[in-house]
């Protein structure tokens, strides 16, 4: 927990730093990217503005009235490469395997957090991105005492 409270409290939601008191360090991210099943649970449970500290993107191609200070995009895809072309730090994309295969393009890092819990279902990763091939290397990997491993990769750049 020390961990996400240092390095990716960026990535926690707005209720969740207020419940702990603490304000984002605005060191990581500053736009969060979400499919609109992440972003139904947090709706459901009163919240329309999860990552209130971000600038709030909710990828849909069925709602267009979106809450204000949230974007609703048809185009994931798009709406990501341009914000890459804006000054700014990291977009965080949160849940969705669908929503990662789509945005494997443009996808420069991957952290992956496992614990050593075994279900036996859940969303892939990717979705339904098929085959796809695309290199990244390993930037860091920590383990911790619980089992749980954070790896961190970069898109590898070939010449």
């Amino acid at each position: 927990m020390a961990v996400y409270l240092s390095d990716f409290a960026d990535a926690l939601p707005a209720h969740v730093l207020a419940a702990l008191d603490m304000h984002p360090p605005g060191n990581r991210f500053d736009t969060v990217i979400q499919g609109r099943a992440s972003y139904d649970i947090a709706r459901a449970a009163g919240i329309e503005r999860p990552y209130a500290h971000l600038s709030e993107f909710v990828a849909t191609r069925s709602e267009t009235a979106p809450p204000a200070g949230v974007t609703f995009t048809a185009d994931a895809l798009a709406t990501v490469r341009e914000l890459k072309q804006q000054e700014g730090l990291a977009i965080y994309l949160c849940g969705g395997g669908n929503l990662a295969g789509e945005l494997l393009p443009e996808i420069d890092r991957l952290i992956l957090k496992r614990n050593p819990v075994v279900l036996g279902d859940g969303v892939r990763l990717f979705g339904n991105a098929g085959a796809v091939v695309q290199n990244f290397d390993l930037v860091s990997c920590r383990s911790f005492e619980s089992g749980v491993v954070i790896e961190e990769y970069a898109r590898t750049i070939r010449q």
